[in-house]
C-alpha cells in the first residue's frame, strides 16, 4: 500500500481537476434559478474553466520545472482551494465565473501538468503502466461520478457545497504532498512572455468564436454585437469566423515563434518538435476527442433533461447513471485488458464502440429518453470513454524520455482542456443554433394569428434562448396570447429541443469517426523503457 501512496494522493488532485468538468452539469437550471442568470451563461462558464486550463497549462507546467513539480503541485492546490471557495459563496454569475472558470482554472495549470510528471518520476516499468492507468481511471471515474455527486448534492443539499469539498480534498493535497518524491527544478530557465501571450491569445480567440456562432453566425452575421448603435461584422462576415481566423493565425506564429527560439538556442514554451512523434501526437489528438465528446454529451444531455423535461439535478444525474457507472467499470476493464492486448486494440475498440453507441443514441432519441436503446446508448458511449481513459496517458508519456514528462504533462492538459471547451462550444452552439433553426420553422407552418407571429418574432429578435418548456405557455399568456396559441406554442418548442438534441447528437457521431481517423499512431506495443531521445525527428505519418 505504501508504494501506491503517491499515485493516491495525486490522484485525488486528478479527481478534483476532472470532477469540475461535469459536476455542475446536472445543476445548470438550479445554478440559473439561484445566481438570476442563464444556459447561455451557463455554457460560457464551462467552456472558460476549461478553457483557461488549455490557454496556460503550457505555462503551468513550465512553472513546473522552474519551481519544482511538488511545490507546483502545492501552489496550484492552494490556489484551486481559493477558487472554489469563492465559488461555493458567489453571490451572482460574475462571482462564480472568477472563482470557477479562472481562478480554479489558474490552479489547475499548475496541478495538471505536476501530476503527470511526478506519476513519471515515481514509479518505472510496469508500475508506472499501473500508475498511469489509474490516474486515467480516476479521471474517468470524476467524469462518472461528476453528475452523481452534483445532482445529490444541489437535490438535497445546495450546489455550493461541491466546491466546499474540493477546498478540504485540496488542503489535504497541500498537507501529504511531502510525502512525493520528485527530480530537482530547472530554475535557470527563462519563459518567453511572447510565447504565452500568443498561444493564450490564440486559444481564446479561437474557442470564443465557436462559443458565439450560436448568437453572431459562423460566416453570415446573424445577431452581431454592436458599436455606438452599429453591428460589427467587418466585409459582412460573422465576427465569430473573424475571431477563430484570428486564434488560428495566433496559434501558427506561436509554433513559429517556439522554432526560433529552438534554434537560437533559447528555451521555447514548449518543444513544438515533440508533436513529430506519431505515438504522441496520435494519443494527444485521441485524448483531446475524447474529451470533446464527454464535455459534448454532458451538456446536451442534462440541459434537455431540465429545460425540456424539467428534472431536477439528481433525477437528471441518474439518467446518465448508464453513461457513469460503465465509464468507471471499463476504464478497469481496460487497465487489466493491457496486460493482454496492445494500447492500439484497446483504443480502437473503444473508438468503434464510441461510434456504435452514439448512433444508438441518435436512434433512441424520444420526448421521455426513457427508452432501454436510450440506456444501452449510454452504457456503451461510457464503456468507450472508459477505455480510452485508461491508455491514452501512458501512451503519451512512454513516447518522450523523462526529461520531457512535464512538457507533455502539460500538452495532455492542453488536449483535454482544449478538447473540453471545444466540445462544449461546439456542442452547445449547435444544440442552440439548431434550436433557433427548428422552432422558426415551427412557428412558420403552426396555426397562429398575426398577433402571436409578431409576439415571437419580437421575443425572440436575439435568439432563441433555452428555457423550461413548461414555462412557454405562461410566457406566451402574458404576451397576451390566448390559451391555445400558447399551448401551440409550447408544442413547437418542445419538438423544437427534441429536433436541436438530434442535430447535436449527429455533430458528437461526426466528432468520434474524426477521433477514429488521428489514431493511426497508437502503437501495438509500449516500449519497456522510454526512448533515449523525444527530440530527434520521427518519421513522417
Amino acid at each position: 500500500m505504501k508504494k501506491w501512496l503517491v499515485v493516491i494522493i495525486l490522484g485525488a488532485a486528478q479527481f478534483v481537476m476532472v470532477l469540475d468538468g461535469t459536476v455542475m452539469n446536472v445543476s445548470i437550471s438550479t445554478v440559473v434559478d439561484d445566481l438570476d442568470s442563464s444556459v447561455t451563461a451557463m455554457q460560457t462558464a464551462i467552456t472558460f474553466y476549461t478553457l483557461t486550463m488549455a490557454a496556460f497549462m503550457l505555462l503551468g507546467a513550465k512553472l513546473g520545472d522552474i519551481w519544482g513539480r511538488r511545490r507546483a503541485l502545492v501552489i496550484g492546490s492552494l490556489v484551486y482551494g481559493l477558487g472554489s471557495l469563492i465559488t461555493a459563496l458567489s453571490p451572482n454569475m460574475g462571482v462564480l465565473f472568477l472563482g470557477w472558470s479562472v481562478i480554479e482554472g489558474v490552479g489547475a495549470v499548475l496541478v495538471i501538468p505536476a501530476v503527470a510528471a511526478l506519476i513519471a518520476d515515481n514509479y518505472t516499468g510496469r508500475d508506472r503502466i499501473t500508475a498511469f492507468a489509474i490516474i486515467g481511471a480516476v479521471s474517468g471515474a470524476a467524469v462518472a461520478a461528476g453528475p452523481l455527486i452534483g445532482g445529490f448534492m444541489t437535490t438535497y443539499l445546495s450546489w455550493r457545497y461541491v466546491f466546499v469539498g474540493e477546498v478540504v480534498i485540496m488542503i489535504g493535497v497541500v498537507l501529504t504532498a511531502r510525502l512525493i518524491g520528485e527530480t530537482s527544478a530547472r530554475r535557470s530557465i527563462r519563459i518567453d512572455l511572447l510565447s504565452v501571450v500568443f498561444s493564450a491569445a490564440g486559444l481564446v480567440a479561437l474557442v470564443s468564436g465557436m462559443l458565439q456562432s450560436k448568437t453572431w453566425g459562423w460566416i453570415v452575421p446573424l445577431h452581431s454585437p454592436e458599436l455606438f448603435g452599429t453591428p460589427i461584422a467587418p466585409l459582412g462576415v460573422s465576427l465569430s469566423a473573424w475571431l477563430m481566423v484570428a486564434g488560428a493565425a495566433l496559434l501558427w506564429l506561436f509554433f513559429a515563434r517556439q522554432r526560433r527560439l529552438v534554434a537560437r538556442g533559447r528555451e521555447p514554451l514548449v518543444h513544438v518538435e515533440l508533436l513529430s512523434i506519431r505515438q504522441l501526437r496520435s494519443g494527444l489528438s485521441v485524448l483531446g476527442g475524447q474529451y470533446a465528446i464527454t464535455a459534448g454529451l454532458f451538456f446536451m444531455i442534462p440541459v434537455y433533461l431540465q429545460m425540456t423535461l424539467g428534472l431536477d439535478a439528481l433525477q437528471t444525474g441518474i439518467r446518465i447513471f448508464p453513461l457513469s457507472i460503465s465509464l468507471i467499470l471499463f476504464s478497469i476493464v481496460g487497465t487489466r485488458l493491457s496486460r493482454r492486448w496492445s494500447p492500439r486494440r484497446i483504443v480502437l475498440t473503444g473508438q468503434w464502440i464510441l461510434v456504435a453507441g452514439s448512433v444508438v443514441l441518435l436512434a433512441a432519441i424520444d420526448p421521455e429518453l426513457t427508452g432501454i436503446a436510450f440506456g444501452a446508448g449510454m452504457f456503451s458511449a461510457g464503456a468507450a470513454l472508459g477505455l480510452l481513459a485508461s491508455q491514452l496517458g501512458n501512451v503519451n508519456m512512454s513516447a518522450v524520455t523523462a526529461d520531457d514528462t512535464s512538457e507533455v504533462g502539460g500538452l495532455q492538459g492542453v488536449f483535454q482542456n482544449l478538447g473540453s471547451s471545444l466540445g462544449t462550444a461546439l456542442i452547445g452552439s449547435v444544440l442552440i443554433g439548431a434550436l433557433a433553426t427548428s422552432f422558426a420553422s415551427g412557428i412558420a407552418t403552426a396555426d397562429l394569428s398575426d398577433k402571436a407571429r409578431i409576439a415571437v418574432s419580437e421575443a425572440t429578435q436575439g435568439g432563441v434562448a433555452i428555457i423550461p418548456a413548461a414555462s412557454v405557455p405562461e410566457l406566451a399568456l402574458e404576451a397576451g396570447l390566448s390559451d391555445t396559441e400558447a399551448a401551440t406554442l409550447q408544442a413547437a418548442y418542445t419538438e423544437s429541443q427534441l429536433s436541436s438534441l438530434r442535430t447535436a447528437l449527429f455533430a458528437l457521431i461526426a466528432l468520434a469517426l474524426l477521433s477514429l481517423m488521428l489514431s493511426r499512431g497508437i502503437p501495438d506495443r509500449l516500449p519497456t523503457a522510454q526512448p533515449d531521445s523525444s527530440r530527434s525527428p520521427a518519421p513522417p505519418g
